[in-house]
């Protein structure tokens, strides 16, 4: 048991281990070693970021999808799916009260929707950078091409969120219809990274057939991408999909790599999801207390909000809404953090909140 240990403290130390090692950590999680790797994530994150804690305006812009992935909500088939949209105005006044809340990063997601064109969302992404100067502006639209990319990033857009999902292509295939391809989804996000994008990807703890060797290769494709953002939360069913009697992840594995996340990465910025808080009471806490650094609380509009389901179950009120800041302030506060009005910028060189000259 020892040796696992010495494997944490490697990665701590190293930022590096060999996939038979991460498989080794996964096949052997107990309380224990889990709480000695939450207690180093902790240590590097307050080393990188001091106890501050950035929020996201998540602003769900569309329920339409022209996709059908076999665990997600609103895939294309879900014919029950009260569908919506999003008008400018709808989105320029979630921005409007995200601003006065104190929100400087809104993060506009949607399922793969045509209905907004390339030129829809220039002039959209344009507007908000004209009101908002000071606001970060995060995409999380889905597979586009270069082109496209190119075109929103020139506009203002400052980071963009597409998780792999599973970096294994037969894993991959099992997830998705066979019109989308694992090689697709690394090309864009090669592209976004390429372009200039603060990127984001990220991965389901706990999906069908998922193995704790696919779970290592997540981790290696993220150590090669070097992406700024990492989304990951527990897989969590949806009950008009095909995997509606599939068991939800569990938190503690979810929890122990966000941890070994932050150990390989220390500089990531690494959301403490809405799925964490759907699964656990307190979901949210403890992913801060493995490592994370961000919260995304909700600032679409209240009547759309239970609309985005993307799994069963999923939280749309109290810490989880943007109205509920004070409650999520307080919860941070009773562990120990700080939520800062600040766009929380990837800065690989902060260390003990201080930007060090490169």
């Amino acid at each position: 048991m020892s040796k696992l240990y010495d494997i944490i403290d490697k990665l701590e130390e190293t930022q590096n281990l060999e996939k038979e090692e991460f498989i080794n950590l996964l096949d052997n999680l107990t309380e224990s070693l889990a709480q000695y790797a939450y207690e180093k994530a902790r240590k590097v994150a307050r080393e990188h970021f001091g106890n501050r804690i950035y929020i996201r305006g998540l602003i769900e812009i569309s329920n339409y999808c022209k996709n059908d992935c076999l665990y997600c909500g609103i895939r294309r088939s879900n014919t029950n799916a009260d569908r919506y949209r999003l008008n400018k105005e709808d989105v320029f006044s979630c921005c409007h009260t995200g601003y006065n809340l104190g929100f400087r990063t809104f993060v506009l997601q949607g399922g793969e929707d045509p209905f907004y064109s390339d030129e829809f969302l220039i002039e959209l992404i344009s507007e908000i950078k004209k009101n908002y100067p000071d606001c970060a502006i995060t995409l999380s639209l889905g597979e586009k091409s270069r082109d496209s990319y190119q075109k929103l990033f020139d506009a203002g857009a400052d980071r963009y969120l597409l998780r792999h999902e599973t970096a294994d292509e037969a894993h991959y295939s099992k997830l998705h219809p066979k019109e989308l391809t694992l090689e697709s989804r690394k090309s864009c996000l090669q592209s976004l990274h390429d372009i200039g994008y603060q990127t984001g990807t990220g991965f389901m703890v706990g999906s069908p057939w998922q193995t704790n060797e696919n779970l290592a290769q997540d981790i290696l494709f993220i150590k090669e991408l070097s992406p700024e953002m990492v989304g990951l939360g527990p897989f969590i069913p949806h009950h008009d999909t095909p995997f509606a009697g599939e068991a939800q992840g569990a938190l503690d594995k979810t929890l122990f790599l966000l941890a070994l996340l932050r150990l390989m990465k220390p500089s990531l910025l690494l959301p403490s999801t809405t799925a964490l808080g759907t699964i656990h009471p307190k979901g949210r806490e403890l992913g801060i207390l493995a490592g994370a650094n961000v919260v995304m609380p909700n600032l679409s509009p209240v009547d759309v909000r239970k609309k985005y389901l993307l799994y069963d179950n999923k939280l749309s009120s109290d810490a989880e809404a943007a109205e509920g800041l004070n409650s999520l302030k307080k919860q941070m506060d009773a562990i120990g953090y700080e939520v800062v009005t600040d766009r929380g910028d990837y800065a690989p060189q902060l260390r003990k909140g201080v930007l060090l000259d490169v």
